[in-house]
């Protein structure tokens, strides 16, 4: 899937609901310690048009939420920015206005830039005269590009996990980010859904080429043999099975050389194994009903589109959309 592709917005939607709070106390402990996560409703979205502009916006995600130490009901907006806008600090203040003329609320405005361009974005808006300031509008804002990786992998903090993807790395990275992300997959021993809505994030954003596929995997061997049996543990659980099915005994063993070529088989029906079982977990689909179909996808390039794209989609019509594609026929 490119990059315009990717629904960013529903992506960054599913992860912080998930784990608002989590977000919160990571980059903003300041307010983290002043709200009162017992009480949280996540509220519809609201659409803003832009007459003039001829344009519309969603505010995907706003929440109800209170202060510790202070009476009545606030909210906090949390706006995830994946690409480039021209005088973007304004569009926040209009938003921000917009939500108070509506709830009459003190607003906690948060902006999540995202893109891959390392910038230094605003995070205020200021109108006045010389004579007189008339309005001084600021929100906390996250640029995850700046953030460095290494400072990160040694949280217990799930939000840190699926983020390490959309951090500073270099190209050369990219491999030790992956083992540094499943170790601290492991650490955080989540549930099987939050495993995968992590994961799915992750692997969205970071995804590996063969080569790269295969180093992460003699890096695997240089790690402890038990953290590397309970990465393996969990990969094998969900969407990354297939990849080192059967390697995992020869590369603690010491045995792995020879044998990444000759588990290709292995990884394709890993991969379509993990296709089925997405479906049937994310979708509720019989996996009896598209196993037949799926077993005459054999390229583990194709196979990996798929999935990518699958862990993205939002509907099982989405879905069936992207299978047809792959299979150049509708599922029966």
């Amino acid at each position: 899937m490119s990059k315009n592709q990717i629904d960013h917005d529903r992506l960054f939607k599913e992860l912080l609901e998930t784990f608002f709070a989590e977000f919160i106390q990571l980059f903003f402990p300041d307010a983290y310690r002043a709200i009162d996560f017992t009480h949280l409703k996540f509220l519809q979205q609201e659409v803003f048009t832009d007459v003039t502009a001829g344009e519309k916006h969603i505010v995907d995600i706003l929440v109800e939420t209170r202060l510790k130490e202070e009476p009545g009901l606030i909210l906090v907006h949390v706006e995830p920015q994946s690409y480039i806008q021209k005088d973007f600090q304004e569009r926040m203040f209009i938003y921000f206005s917009r939500l108070y003329e509506k709830y009459r609320r003190k607003i906690l405005p948060i902006t999540v830039f995202s893109y891959d361009q390392g910038r230094d974005e605003p995070d205020s808006f200021e109108l006045g005269f010389s004579f007189l300031d008339v309005l001084r509008f600021h929100f906390y804002k996250l640029e995850l590009k700046k953030l460095s990786w290494r400072e990160y992998i040694h949280s217990d903090n799930p939000v840190a996990a699926a983020l390490l993807s959309k951090m500073g790395f270099g190209e050369g990275e990219k491999v030790r980010v992956k083992v540094e992300f499943m170790r601290m997959l492991v650490r955080l021993k989540l549930d099987p859904a939050r495993m995968e809505l992590i994961a799915g994030f992750f692997e969205t954003y970071l995804t590996l080429s063969r080569r790269e596929e295969e180093e992460f995997y003699l890096e695997l061997d240089k790690i402890d043999p038990k953290e590397a049996e309970a990465i393996m543990q969990v990969t094998t659980s969900w969407h990354e099975k297939g990849k080192i099915e059967g390697k995992i005994e020869g590369k603690i063993e010491g045995k792995i050389e020879g044998k990444i070529e000759g588990k290709i088989e292995g990884k394709i029906e890993g991969k379509q194994e993990v296709i089925c079982k997405f479906l049937a977990a994310r979708f509720g689909v019989d996996p009896t009903r598209v196993q037949g179909e799926i077993k005459k996808l054999t390229s583990l390039e194709e196979l990996d589109r798929i999935l990518t794209e699958l862990f993205a989609a939002g509907s099982l019509e989405e879905a069936e959309g992207i299978l047809r594609e792959g299979l150049g026929k509708s599922l029966q």
